[in-house]
């Protein structure tokens, strides 16, 4: 079956376009008419709500056709009603905890409960870029234990309680401390990008040649001050408690300091 549609007008920009692409075709007219094969089992709303048979045109159907009760349309077709909707069935019972298997007990009372916990474990690992870097903070074993503590439906009081104020992780970690994580690793990019940064200005401001000139003044400065220095400082305080120890010979120096060790000589 056929059915005559009417095409709707064409806008000049697309009548240019098509002239410039196919200039030897003339442009359609705005009456023409197409024909398309039209299917009213898919097209009709005579058909919605029912299931349809096609039947085989061998006879003519036409003529027990009654449109008082039908559409015409619908000529050619078997028409069903579609059955309502079965009711829900009521949830199976809860096995035994005790007496049921372990698969049973895992998807019946463990699988519900942990699911979701794993759901929001891998979304917060896709914010923590744990599926691009090696080595990130995030541990997936310390989120699961916050989430199930915190989202245990018998305690609303834990809704804020962070990882380190759950009793049994205290008393876990007082017997098993964990390292410190370094600074790489705790440090979001911001942060890390501020600290380089400083560093890195530090570095080129010391380079200048005006910082140099400063450095160099204060290192000698100290040295005038402290008598040049640590090792200044060292010999003043060997002249004060041996006058002639650098005119000593190895041997003297030995003995004194074998003789200043005796246990007979009080100290």
């Amino acid at each position: 079956m056929t059915v005559i549609i009417k095409l709707p007008e064409k806008k000049l920009w697309e009548t240019i376009c098509k002239e410039s692409e196919y200039p030897e075709k003339p442009p359609k007219d705005k009456d023409e008419i197409e024909y398309i094969n039209y299917d009213p089992s898919v097209h009709h709303p005579a058909f919605y709500g029912h299931l349809h048979v096609h039947v085989d045109p061998h006879d003519n159907l036409a003529a027990d056709f009654d449109p008082s009760i039908s559409h015409p349309a619908c000529i050619g077709y078997y028409l069903i009603d579609i059955p309502e909707t079965q009711a829900e069935l009521s949830p199976p019972p809860a096995p035994d905890k005790k007496t049921c298997l372990p698969r049973v007990f895992v998807e019946f009372y463990i699988l519900p409960i942990l699911e979701p916990a794993l759901i929001e474990m891998l979304k917060q690992a896709k914010l923590e870029k744990c599926f691009e870097r090696k080595k990130t903070r995030f541990n997936a074993c310390d989120y699961l234990t916050e989430y199930l503590y915190k989202k245990n439906p018998n305690h609303t009081e834990r809704e804020n309680m962070k990882l380190d104020d759950i009793p049994f992780v205290k008393e876990w970690l007082k017997t098993h401390p964990r390292p410190q994580l370094p600074k790489s690793l705790l440090w979001t990019e911001d942060e890390a990008a501020v600290v380089i940064q400083s560093h890195w200005r530090g570095y080129l401001d010391r380079r200048t040649s005006e910082i140099q000139e400063l450095r160099q003044w204060q290192r000698e400065w100290h040295e005038e001050r402290h008598g040049q220095g640590i090792k200044g400082i060292i010999n003043n305080f060997w002249n004060n408690k041996m006058p002639n120890w650098q005119r000593s010979t190895p041997s003297d120096l030995e003995e004194i300091s074998s003789t200043a060790t005796s246990p007979d000589i009080p100290t």
